[in-house]
Order: structure tokens, then C-alpha cells, then sequence
């Protein structure tokens, strides 16, 4: 293989990487500059801009732990505009196996340990013919290392549930079927240290190059410390200085030294260098040594690289995986952060009418208490803006964090006892901290409900200026952009949400000097252009429609627009107003609702909330009469208005005030359905634990009768053996009596010629008690025959206990235990 020279080591180490940063740098600038060109080219695009879904990109991307990760993950979210149906299923089924797996395996999803950007200088270098560097090698080993972990937390957490294969193959079956080279590893780990620097150990030259560099650097030491103290007028003697890698001496100017020297460099405020001729070859002999290390670490460097090359393949795909799984987990990790909701992404089929859901199946709308009563096109319950959602946790978090060192700074100033004056400041700005936290949790952002009927095509949504009119609209097309994508939407769960094949939006002033066009002339020249592409499954946002003109002609363009959308321009249109004969669409045409932003009329401030199905009213006259202007004046505007004004609006605030009644009904009972629920639940759960109790007292009222028996009958036999042995010792007592008995009788009363019988009698017994002798020495065994003399009769040992000098013998049917000394041997077993 091709292997540069000595004399360019340097630039073959260094130049691959400066070549991948300047090749990075440039795709980022091309990135960018290629958003902005398409952000003005299309109205889709434009409306990326006016949504500021580079903010969210950016948020999202912040989630990413490796700089191609950020980077993969901002380009997929701009490319929302071509993501078809299919696919945005199979980014929120990704999104939602990533969830899961950040839930039972987090730690290992921490990908913010690899440097991607060294791995893929790296793949640069040994594809290019060139040496890699010893950070390079490492982020390699380090990738490997990390998916070899990663494959075994990820086996680990599908143990955990049977359900979870089938869910995690797709987004990790590449991961886990990669194979590890652990040999590459070790190989790497044995040569490079985790700076980046080559061991002492890879290689004996390298190890003797090194000592040698040690010993020359040590010897010119010495010889410059002797010059130096050596050294006539020690004036002129400044320091030891390294130039150019050779050790020289600094002398102030004006000085001569008291050694011949080559002058290396001189100036007026640094002085002279001055390289010791006595040093030259030491410096000379130094210079070799370090260019046979640098030799010897090139050797290691090339011999490593070329092992990473006949694994080049399998790390690219590694890195490439790698990035894959941090992209997905930066949306994972965005939607958790934020508490989102997976939604229920679907997609109409106009020939019959049925809704397919990002699950793959058809939508069950009865699934939720909310869905069931009423089937909607939209449905987000609480749902934020997720630019604001973020900024003010952002403050939260800044403000918590100032409080935590404001008050570990009046620790540490009381502990080492610093100034007090300085400490009591301290103490009031952390008063102050602390009362700008309790705002700031006050003053949350207000979510927004979003119920559109599945009938409705066009939102009319009216209310006064600042009261978050433009906002909602934001809110459904940055969350409709995030399904779409595959994020979560942040949102109260149930969420139900259409998949749009694009998002047009026309907020804010388009006013254009360059083109001579007014802030009319613009609004007219984007909604033309939208109008133009969108189609039946498009979002349209449209802000302050109608407005910049002649109030009557503005009004009757919008109702027309508006007219025009609903028919077959969009699949939904939501709009802002002020001109009120907007608010007449929906009485005839079945295809508009209205709605409008609530007011506090007391506070005279907007509440940020959504009255659905009420248009709203014009607020303008009893605001100013709340603000002190003369009464002639309000009176005269009312007159001016018109009674029939009057009564529209008075209609409008008895509708207001029902449906502020109704919800706060519908809360209740919600509320209420919730608690009831719960109570069910809980008696469910409280009639398992009693069952469970139930069963559980009953196995154990089992297992103590069970035992209670098994000790009564052993208590039983013990008894009846003890009562069976009294009975025979007994009878045997009244045995021996009542033979005693008879004999005395027999003496007494017998013939003279009975004797001989009562001797053949005693012949007997003695020949019995004589052949009981015969072997009475000895202790028995079991299976021996032996002679009780208790029984006046024989039996057969079955059992020895040699503890207790116990003997168990069977006579028949009736077994008894006796001490050795109560029996004789009368047989032996036999053995065989």
C-alpha cells in the first residue's frame, strides 16, 4: 500500500481532517443557504418561514447527541413538504419505539460520547490512502464499543416485554445485527491511550526511541544549567528557551555571554537566542531521536490503519446507523421533554368515507370518553404552542438555575465568612429571584382547545387584537407539521389529526417596497398562490383575511376566498377576522364554524381561550365606557351602531355567557366522570384484593388444618403405640403373676405323681433359656432372631438405635422397643 514519507507526516495526519472540516463547514453554509432559497421560491416554503418552523428544527435538533446527528435530524424536518403518508406513519411508529426504549433503557441512548466527525475523518484517511491519527483511531474503538453496549441494553430491554420485538425490529434490527470486531477494538485499545497519544508499548522502537529523547533532553538539561551557573556576568543570562525545537539560551541585550554560541535570533525587547556550541550536538543527536519516534509512531499509526480498512465497510455502516438511531431519538427525546402526545394521524378516503389511522388500521372513535359523542376532523385538547411551550421553560429553568447559585454563593460566603454588606445584597437579589419564579409559574402559556366537527371545512375565529388569534392558528399548523414528521404533538391526550399533503399560511405583513406592492397588494398576492396549489388534503391559515381595504370590499373578498376554500380548495381553512359578516357564513353554509377569542371585560384583557361555536362580538364601545370616556359620546355611538347592532351583540353576550355556562358544566361533569371512574376502579381493585385475600385465607386455613392433622396423627400413633407397649407390659405382668400363681398351686396341690410332669416342664424351660445362651454375648442386628424373656418367646430385630442401647423387635403383628440387656441372641441373620 501507498505510504507517505517522513518528511510530510505532518501534513498527512493533519490534512484529512482539515479537509473534512472545510468539506462539513461548506455542506452546513450549502444547507442553509438552500433553505432560505426554497423558504422564498414556494408558498409551502414561505409558509415554513411565517410558521418559524426553523425554530422548532433547531429545538428539535438541540435533542441530537453527535454533531451529523443534529445535523441529519435538521435536514429531515425541512424535507416535511415531501413526506408522503406512509412514510410519516413510519416516523411516528419510530418515534414511538425510541420513547419506549429511552423509557426502559435511557442511559444507553446517550449518544453524546461519539465523535462522529473524527469517524468520519477517519473513513476519509484510510479510504484516501492516508495515516489516521491516534483520535481518529479512538473515536473508532469508541463508536464499536458503544453499539456492542448498545446491543446489549436493547436485547436486555425486550426481555422486559414480549410485545416490544416487533415494535423496536424496524428502527433496531440494523443495530443489532451488526457484528463487533472485538479484536479491532483491543487492537487499537493496545496502541493508542485515550488522549489520542501512541503507547510507550506498541511497538520495542518506539519504546527505545522515546527512553533515548529522554535521556538526550535530560543531558542537555544538565549541560545548560551548567553553562548557566558556570556563566561569568550572570546579568546577561536569561532563561533556557526551546527554538525550533532545539534548546538554546535567552540573553538580555547589550550583554555578551561567556560562551561561544550560534545566534539563532535576536530583537530589542526578547533579546538574543543563543544556541551553546557545546549543545550543538546534543541538539543534533536530539533532532534524530524524535524523527525515529515520529518514524516508529507512523509504523504503529500505518499497521493500525491498515486493520481499520478491512473493516471500513462495517464502521461506515455503523456510523451511518449510528446517526440514524440519534436522529430518531432527538424527536423521541424532544416529545418526552415536553410532554407530548402521540397522535392519531390520519388520512381520509373519500370513496367510502373511512379513516385510517397512523397504526395501520381504521380509526376507533369510541376509544376515548371524548371522541365517542361526536366524530371530529381535528381534536387537540390543550394543546401549546410549542415555540412558546419552550421559551418560557427556558426562563423557568434560567431563573431556578440563578436561584440555585445565588444561594450556594451565600453559603460559601457565610462558611469562609466574607463581607456581610456584600451578603445581604446577595440575599435581596435572591428575593428578588424567587418572586420572578413564582411569576413565571403564574404566568404559564395558556393551551387551546381545538374541536373541529368533522363536517366543518372553514374556522371563522373572530376577537379583539392581542388575544391570540394568530397564535392558535400557528398552533395547528406547526402541530399538523409535527405528526406529519413524526413528533409528538404537544397536546392533552386524546389527539386526532388530519395528514396534510401541505401547510400554507398567509400571517403577517407582506408589505413590499421592492416590488411596489402594499400590505394588501401582498396579503392578496400570497393567497392567490396558495389558492393555486392547494388541494383537497391541504391546511390553509389564513390571518386577518380581507383586511388593509375598504371594509365592505374586504369583507365581501373574504366571504368569496373563504367560499372558494370551502368548495374544493382545501381540506381545511382556518381563518381570522374582524369584518363581522364573516360570522354569517356558517348560518348558510353547513361547510363554516365560528369561534372566537374570549375576553375579560372586567380586567379588560383577551384570556388567551377558545369560545367554539360563537362568534365574536365587538367590544370597542363598553371598553371605552370602562375607560372613562364622557358618556354623551358612548351614548351617540350607540345610536350611531344602531339597535339592531345593540341586539346582535347582546344575542352574541347571551351566547357567550351559555356557553361559558356550559363548559364549566362540561368540566364538572367531566370532572365528576372522572371521579367516578376512579371510585370504579378503585372498587374493582378493592374486590380483586378481597377475592385474592379470600383465597390466599382460605390456602392457608388449608395448609395449618393439613399440618395440625398430620401433628394430631403422629400425637395418635405415638399414643397408641405408647398404650399398646403399657397393655403388653401389662398383660406380661399378669402373665408372670398368674404363673406364679399356679405354680405355687400346683406345688401345693398336686399328686406326688404329677411331679414328673412339672420336671419335664422346667426341662423344657431350660432347654429354651440354654439354647437362648448359646450366642448371648454381642449386640444384635437387624434381621437377628432373638429371645425376649418378657414374652417367653422369640422375635425378630427390625431396628437399632446404638444411642440409646435400643433394640426394636417384632413378634407377629405387635412391634415393641427394649434395651439390649431384655434380649438374647437366639440366631444370627445369615449373611450373604
Amino acid at each position: 500500500m501507498f505510504r507517505l514519507s517522513t518528511n510530510v507526516l505532518a501534513y498527512t495526519i493533519l490534512s484529512p481532517f482539515a479537509s473534512s472540516v472545510h468539506h462539513l463547514r461548506p455542506r452546513r453554509l450549502r444547507f442553509r443557504a438552500v433553505a432560505l432559497a426554497a423558504a422564498a421560491s414556494s408558498p409551502s416554503a414561505r409558509s415554513l418561514r411565517l410558521l418559524e418552523w426553523g425554530k422548532v428544527c433547531d429545538a428539535v435538533a438541540s435533542f441530537a447527541g453527535t454533531a451529523h446527528g443534529r445535523d441529519a435530524t435538521k435536514k429531515q424536518l425541512w424535507e416535511v413538504e415531501d413526506v408522503s403518508y406512509e412514510q410519516s406513519r413510519r416516523l411516528l411508529q419510530e418515534t414511538e419505539a425510541a420513547v419506549w426504549l429511552l423509557d426502559n433503557a435511557g442511559g444507553a441512548m446517550d449518544f453524546s460520547g461519539l465523535d462522529t466527525v473524527a469517524v468520519e475523518s477517519a473513513i476519509h484517511c484510510v479510504s484516501g490512502g492516508a495515516v489516521l491519527k491516534g483520535l481518529e483511531a479512538m473515536a473508532v474503538a469508541s463508536l464499536m464499543q458503544f453499539v456492542e453496549s448498545l446491543q446489549v441494553n436493547i436485547k436486555a430491554a425486550m426481555k422486559q416485554d414480549e410485545d416490544s420485538h416487533s415494535r423496536l425490529t424496524p428502527l433496531t434490527e440494523t443495530v443489532l445485527d451488526a457484528i463487533i470486531n472485538k479484536s479491532l477494538v483491543k487492537s487499537i485499545q493496545d496502541v493508542i491511550d485515550d488522549d489520542g497519544s501512541v503507547k510507550d508499548t506498541a511497538s520495542p522502537e518506539l519504546r527505545r526511541s522515546r527512553e533515548q529523547v529522554q535521556i538526550l533532553e535530560s543531558r542537555l538539561y544538565q549541560l545548560m544549567d551548567k553553562l548557566m551557573r558556570n556563566a561569568e556576568n550572570e546579568a546577561s543570562l536569561s532563561e533556557v528557551c526551546i527554538v525550533n525545537g532545539r534548546c538554546c539560551i535567552r540573553t538580555t541585550m547589550g550583554n555578551s555571554s561567556s560562551f561561544d554560541g550560534l545566534l539563532l535570533s535576536s530583537g530589542s525587547d526578547a533579546g538574543s537566542m543563543v544556541e551553546p556550541i557545546a549543545a550543538v550536538p546534543l541538539n543534533d543527536e536530539l533532532q534524530e531521536a524524535r524523527a525515529l519516534v515520529a518514524k516508529a509512531e507512523l509504523d504503529v499509526l500505518s499497521k493500525l490503519t491498515d486493520k481499520i480498512l478491512l473493516e471500513l465497510d462495517s464502521i461506515q455502516n455503523l456510523l451511518q446507523e449510528t446517526i440514524k438511531l440519534d436522529k430518531v431519538m432527538a424527536r423521541a427525546k424532544y416529545s418526552i421533554a415536553h410532554d407530548g402526545t402521540f397522535p392519531d394521524l390520519y388520512l381520509p378516503n373519500y370513496g367510502n368515507t373511512t379513516i385510517t389511522s397512523a397504526t395501520g388500521g381504521p380509526v376507533n372513535t369510541t376509544s376515548s370518553a371524548h371522541l365517542s359523542k361526536k366524530q371530529w376532523k381535528l381534536y387537540m385538547a390543550k394543546a401549546y404552542h410549542p415555540l412558546l411551550l419552550q421559551q418560557y421553560q427556558e426562563n423557568l429553568h434560567r431563573a431556578k438555575r440563578d436561584v440555585a447559585s445565588a444561594t450556594a454563593e451565600i453559603r460559601r460566603r457565610r462558611i469562609y465568612g466574607q463581607d456581610i454588606a456584600e451578603e445581604d445584597q446577595l440575599a435581596s437579589q435572591l428575593d428578588f429571584m424567587k418572586l420572578r419564579i413564582s411569576k413565571l409559574e403564574k404566568d404559564q402559556p395558556v393551551p387551546v382547545d381545538f374541536m373541529i366537527a368533522e363536517e366543518t371545512s372553514v374556522l371563522v375565529i373572530t376577537g379583539p387584537n392581542t388575544g391570540g388569534k394568530t397564535i392558535s392558528l400557528k398552533t395547528v399548523g406547526l402541530a399538523s407539521l409535527m405528526a406529519k414528521i413524526g413528533l409528538y404533538i404537544l397536546a392533552s391526550e386524546p389527539v386526532k389529526i388530519p395528514w396534510f399533503d401541505a401547510v400554507y399560511a398567509d400571517i403577517g405583513d407582506e408589505q413590499s417596497l421592492t416590488q411596489s406592492l402594499s400590505t394588501f397588494s401582498g396579503h392578496l398576492k400570497q393567497i392567490g398562490a396558495i389558492r393555486a396549489q392547494s388541494t383537497s388534503q391541504s391546511l390553509v391559515l389564513l390571518d386577518e383575511v380581507g383586511a388593509g381595504t375598504n371594509p365592505l370590499e374586504g369583507a365581501a373578498l373574504g366571504m368569496s376566498l373563504l367560499e372558494s376554500f370551502a368548495e374544493a380548495g382545501s381540506f381545511l381553512t382556518l381563518a381570522t377576522t374582524h369584518h363581522g359578516e364573516l360570522k354569517t357564513l356558517k348560518y348558510s353554509n353547513n361547510s363554516f364554524e365560528n369561534a372566537c377569542v374570549e375576553f375579560d371585560e372586567e380586567n379588560l384583557k383577551p384570556t388567551f381561550k377558545i369560545l367554539w361555536g360563537i362568534p365574536g362580538r365587538s367590544n370597542a364601545i363598553n371598553i371605552a365606557e370602562r375607560l372613562g370616556l364622557p358618556l354623551g359620546i358612548i351614548e351617540s355611538a350607540r345610536c350611531l351602531l344602531g339597535t339592531a347592532g345593540a341586539e346582535i351583540n347582546a344575542l352574541i353576550m347571551d351566547m357567550e355567557k351559555f356557553k361559558q355556562e356550559y363548559q364549566q358544566h362540561l368540566q364538572e361533569a367531566q370532572h365528576l366522570l372522572m371521579q367516578s371512574k376512579e371510585l370504579h376502579n378503585n372498587l374493582e381493585l378493592a374486590q380483586k384484593n378481597i377475592v385474592a385475600h379470600t383465597y390466599a385465607q382460605r390456602k392457608r386455613k388449608t395448609r395449618v388444618v393439613s399440618e395440625y392433622a398430620v401433628m394430631a396423627r403422629s400425637i395418635i400413633r405415638k399414643k397408641f403405640q405408647q398404650f399398646q407397649e403399657s397393655a403388653i407390659a401389662e398383660r406380661m405382668i399378669e402373665e408372670e403373676k398368674a404363673v406364679k400363681n399356679a405354680e405355687t398351686e400346683i406345688e401345693k396341690d398336686l399328686q406326688p405323681t404329677s411331679a414328673s410332669t412339672v420336671e419335664k416342664t422346667q426341662k423344657t424351660n431350660n432347654n429354651m433359656a440354654t439354647a437362648a445362651s448359646v450366642e448371648e454375648d454381642g449386640i444384635p442386628e437387624v434381621g437377628d432372631l432373638v429371645y425376649v424373656s418378657k414374652l417367653r418367646n422369640q422375635a425378630t430385630v427390625v431396628k437399632i438405635d446404638a444411642s440409646k442401647d435400643e433394640v426394636q423387635v417384632q413378634a407377629g403383628m405387635m412391634k415393641l422397643k427394649l434395651k439390649f440387656k431384655d434380649v438374647k441372641i437366639q440366631k444370627r441373620k445369615i449373611s450373604r
